[in-house]
């Protein structure tokens, strides 16, 4: 066993050094983990949590909400996930099994059976020729010169991805690892593979490629009537991330042999048809905004039940398309009346479930609208996910009387989303609605403590004016 055998592509590894250094790495890694997770959340993390990943956080404590822990985790594992994946490739090689059966490494169950034919069948001594020659076929459609081959691992990768992509989001209607995680890894390996078919290319020419590959995919799926320009900007971090990670693999599979595992491509429809089938029920996350009002909370109520007409938003977020508040009406009073709150896609309907004035009111949610309105050349595009992926369950504003005659003013939402891996696009969702609370809550501040006219059109009515410090407790209560 060599430290140099955790960063070396070329070569093999026996079963044994294999062996070890798999319980080395398992050893060193738990051991991290269990820390990370007792200081984040103050319980204890077992060997058997990795099987359930992200749910076996939730029922730890209230702080295995922050998504931050998830992303913690994932940085103590990459070094890991690098070592693995050098030592399996160099392992397989040793076998003389085909290098694609590397994805088997990400897969959960199916990479620790994977595991016990890697540390038990010896390693063979040699390969015949006909092993390391490359398909005659191959030989004549992959160019030789390094412009052909670029633009033709450009080409079948990116139409090949967004293909698979298409049928992902139309006909599966999944947005998951497979999506954002299988198809990336899979085209950058398959892109440098065909890049640096004929001869080792530069390590800048395979990144290359593949990020060429990856944007290709992006823009097709665009023009296709797919997907809008906001979906594929969220996804290309992650993406890019990814992709990059699997043309690095493929390079290193280059390296001294002429075999090329493309036979993995046949795998990707049943991996996703497989997720479709095995899709996890989405966890309930909330997300919660704090204000401070310099006025008592009776005077804060009114304006929260119902509030007057926002003033069109300068945030990019939303003059991108994601939807966003612009008033809000409520038909009746107390338990069992409903608010509407209007966005610019829609309304949400919101029957009252607790009517505690002055301090807390809560809502479910019966019926929302698109999460967005997608950029695309194409009107009326409506994708799966602006519909019912990202799925508001239930809202609240709860008001606390502060010394001073002010109040702290939490708005929260409870929330659900059938988009993994759920931390990354955590921080998307979590990022969106504390925007759409702030522009809310910002705008009861602003009326409440005087900063800008209310109409007497608009939501809600004042019964008096503010004048020697009155307080303004009327609000128009609608009828159906």
């Amino acid at each position: 066993m060599k430290f140099s055998d955790l960063w070396r592509w070329d070569g093999t590894i026996g079963r044994g050094p294999y062996l070890l250094w798999g319980i080395l790495l398992f050893g060193i890694k738990y051991n991290i983990d269990r820390v990370v997770v007792s200081e984040l959340t103050r319980h204890a993390w077992r060997p058997w949590d990795y099987f359930f990943g992200g749910q076996a956080l939730k029922p730890l404590s209230a702080a295995a909400d922050d998504p931050a822990i998830l992303i913690a985790l994932l940085a103590v594992a990459l070094p890991f996930i690098w070592a693995g994946l050098v030592l399996t490739v160099r392992r397989l090689r040793g076998l003389g099994w085909p290098g694609w059966f590397v994805v088997l490494f990400f897969i959960p169950f199916v990479n620790l059976l994977f595991f016990l034919p890697l540390v038990s069948i010896p390693s063979r001594e040699s390969k015949s020729d006909e092993d390391a020659r490359g398909s005659r076929v191959l030989d004549r459609l992959i160019p030789e010169s390094a412009f052909g081959s670029a633009v033709l691992a450009v080409a079948v990768t990116a139409l090949f991805t967004a293909v698979l992509a298409a049928g992902c989001t139309m006909l599966l209607q999944t947005y998951g690892w497979g999506l954002f995680v299988g198809l990336p890894f899979m085209l950058g390996l398959f892109a440098s593979l065909i890049y640096g078919y004929h001869r080792e290319r530069t390590f800048t020419g395979m990144v290359g490629v593949a990020v060429l590959a990856i944007s290709f995919v992006g823009g097709i799926l665009i023009l296709a009537n797919v997907e809008g320009l906001i979906c594929i900007l969220m996804a290309a971090p992650i993406a890019l991330v990814i992709a990059l990670f699997g043309a690095v693999v493929g390079a290193q599979l280059t390296r001294g042999s002429r075999h090329r595992p493309f036979g993995a491509l046949v795998l990707l429809p049943f991996l996703l048809g497989a997720e479709r089938a095995a899709q996890p029920e989405p966890e309930l996350m909330e997300v919660a905004t704090v204000v401070e009002i310099d006025a008592p909370p009776e005077r804060v109520w009114p304006f929260v039940i119902a509030f007057a007409e926002l003033p069109p938003p300068k945030e990019s977020l939303f003059r991108a398309g994601v939807a966003y508040p612009i008033r809000a009406e409520i038909f009746g009073e107390g338990v069992g009346a409903v608010r509407h709150c209007t966005f610019s896609t829609g309304a949400f309907v919101e029957p009252i479930e607790i009517w505690d004035p002055p301090r807390r009111l809560k809502f479910g949610v019966t019926a929302q609208p698109p999460a967005m309105k997608e950029m695309s050349p194409w009107e009326g595009l409506q994708p799966a996910h602006v519909n019912d992926y990202l799925v508001t369950r239930a809202g609240q504003f709860q008001l606390e009387p502060l010394p001073g005659g002010r109040t702290r003013l939490t708005g929260s939402t409870w929330y659900s989303h059938k988009m993994w891996p759920a931390a990354y696009w955590r921080i998307w969702s979590d990022s969106i609605i504390h925007e759409i609370h702030l522009r809310v809550m910002e705008h009861i501040k602003a009326r409440v403590e005087g900063r800008g006219p209310v109409s007497s059109s608009q939501y809600p009515v004042p019964s008096r004016s503010f004048d020697d410090g009155a307080l303004e407790t009327g609000y128009r209560i609608l009828t159906p």
